[in-house]
């Protein structure tokens, strides 16, 4: 069976199985198996990749539950790769076959991946005179659980990350955190991916912006709407979890001059629709599924602009199955249909709260497949003294 591209990055990043066929001698096998590892977990239609030894020109099958989801023909060195789609969410039976029989190596959990998402996260301003006072876990102490349990957690970042630069001249609120706190968001809260699409990225300048992507990367984080030049701005993230590839895009529609990146210029990705669409549209050529994450809309309103439904029809139309929004620094509606969702705004969550709405938080968790949203739920926090702390 030849691979796709599209199935080769997983190979190796997911099981690596060289089981003995019922029946025959180890000695048939090169010694027996090298290596055997069972997949714990895969989402509805994920990729079940294993690779192995057997006798050269065997046909081995992969089979969970009573499913043949894989064949392959060894080659002259009686090495296999067996990659298929799993089935739905359930618990089966992994085997494979071959002429000697069946050997069974495990049991495979099938279940949604979820992907927790959050709004605006600035870890300047007050927030960071907090954590100088109690630390760098403070912002985190209530909602870290929530998040370290999902298999992806995403935030606004809206803020540089950096020691240097200095504020942009006549810019009304300027935010910038210290590395050690972003630190603390990857490896205390469990933050995985970051949107620096926003009107902050660049408030210290475009050295702060480099550091701000560079010290995201070395925390572990996939940083995405910004980079080195427009081209770098506009490629997604992509993660690879739960056999799923998703990919992350980020675009910006409040745009301060200079923010938006150029040809040969750093900066954040702006919400251009005909930019938008095809990028969607690229990232589906390679991604299970599409997230874009927007910042948009209106300052203290509860209801999204026809601006901000057109760019996230644009993104429909695309391809992407989850929209994400900040920016207004309140929660405005979620609305899921069928296999797509979008959340408007999710409002502020590791920020200052001083007007009414804007304390009121919570951290949305997205079950996802491959055929898109299966299902979502809310869990509702309030920002006290910069700190978001989950309602019971």
């Amino acid at each position: 069976m030849r691979l796709s591209r599209r199935w080769a990055p997983e190979v190796a990043a997911l099981a690596a199985v060289a089981p003995l066929v019922a029946g025959a001698p180890a000695s048939a096998y090169y010694g027996g198996p090298e290596a055997t590892s069972v997949l714990k977990w895969v989402a509805p239609g994920g990729r079940v990749v294993v690779r192995g030894r057997a006798e050269p020109g065997e046909v081995v099958g992969l089979v969970v539950g009573t499913r043949t989801i894989a064949v392959d023909t060894t080659g002259p060195r009686g090495r296999f790769v067996l990659a298929g789609s799993a089935p739905k969410v359930g618990r089966y039976r992994f085997a494979l076959t071959a002429r000697g029989g069946a050997v069974a190596i495990g049991r495979l959990r099938v279940r949604p991946l979820v992907l927790a998402a959050v709004g605006d996260v600035n870890l300047g301003d007050g927030v960071g005179t907090a954590i100088s006072a109690h630390g760098t876990r403070f912002p985190w102490l209530s909602v870290h659980g929530v998040l370290r349990r999902a298999d992806l957690a995403l935030a606004n970042l809206e803020c540089a990350i950096s020691t240097r630069g200095s504020a942009v001249p006549g810019k009304e609120f300027t935010f910038r955190g210290k590395p050690a706190s972003l630190r603390t968001a990857a490896r205390y809260a469990g933050l995985d991916v970051v949107s620096v699409a926003n009107n902050h990225a660049l408030d210290f300048g475009r050295l702060a912006f480099h550091d701000t992507l560079a010290n995201a990367r070395r925390d572990g984080i996939s940083p995405f709407g910004g980079g080195r030049n427009l081209a770098a701005a506009r490629r997604p993230a992509i993660r690879r979890v739960g056999g799923l590839r998703i990919a992350f895009l980020g675009y910006s529609d409040v745009r301060p001059p200079g923010f938006d990146a150029g040809p040969s210029r750093s900066g954040t990705a702006p919400a251009f629709p005909g930019l938008i669409a095809a990028d969607v549209r690229s990232a589906r050529q390679t991604a299970d599924v599409v997230v874009v994450y927007f910042h948009w809309g209106i300052e203290r309103t509860f209801s999204p602009t026809a601006r901000q439904r057109s760019l996230a029809r644009v993104a429909f139309d695309a391809g992407a199955e989850v929209v994400i929004g900040a920016h207004p620094h309140v929660q405005q509606p979620i609305r899921r249909t069928r296999r797509r969702l979008v959340a408007w705004s999710l409002g502020n969550f590791v920020f200052g709260a001083t007007t009414p709405g804007t304390e009121r938080t919570g951290i949305l968790r997205i079950q996802l497949g491959r055929r898109g949203v299966l299902g979502y739920s809310f869990r509702r926090a309030r920002i006290v003294a910069y700190q978001p702390r989950l309602l019971r």
